[in-house]
């Protein structure tokens, strides 16, 4: 079944979109939530603390041609907050290890959550990313969007660990001169 008729069943309130949605994508968000989480009953709890909030989102959201996007988004939203409420301020290593990594693109005054979650960053972000070849957009995806290890993303490309935090170290680089460009340095 396509994603629109999927949609329609949510907005018809039916409750087998619930699991139609699970049997296509369930596959793909629980890596998603269990890379932020590191726990693979984490992630299973924190899937299906998403799908309660789907069912609440659709409606008024219609994502008939981007189900899969709006899916991940609520998936890794409630991922980071379950690490957030788990310890108490305190992060995973790898969350930490991924802030770090892309901190040094920000100005040090600001907390590096609030602003890449803001609108502005996220599409300067995202142009940048459109501007780069289709392996470099992959693997900055993969490590800092779905929270994948070096070791995944190495094993998922076919490409030694030294290779592949070369290419990213490069990328982040290249970030870090369209941010300046945009305006995000002094």
């Amino acid at each position: 079944m396509d994603d629109g008729r999927i949609v329609d069943l949510f907005l018809a309130r039916d409750e087998s979109a619930l699991a139609l949605a699970a049997e296509r994508y369930g596959a793909r968000l629980l890596p998603l939530a269990r890379n932020i989480l590191g726990d693979e009953g984490e992630a299973e709890e924190c899937l299906n603390d998403a799908w309660l909030e789907v069912w609440k989102r659709i409606p008024p959201h219609e994502p008939r041609d981007y189900l899969f996007p709006f899916l991940a988004k609520i998936v890794r939203a409630k991922a980071l907050n379950r690490v957030k409420a788990m310890s108490a301020g305190k992060r995973s290593a790898e969350l930490v290890a991924l802030t770090n990594e892309l901190a040094g693109l920000l100005r040090s005054d600001e907390d590096v959550e609030a602003a890449m979650e803001a609108r502005d960053l996220s599409e300067a972000v995202s142009r940048w990313l459109r501007s780069v070849s289709e392996e470099k957009r992959r693997v900055f995806v993969r490590r800092y969007w779905y929270a994948e290890s070096l070791g995944q993303i190495a094993a998922r490309y076919g490409m030694s660990e030294p290779k592949l935090k070369s290419l990213l170290w490069r990328a982040r680089r290249e970030l870090a001169n369209h941010l300046k460009k945009e305006g995000y340095f002094p």
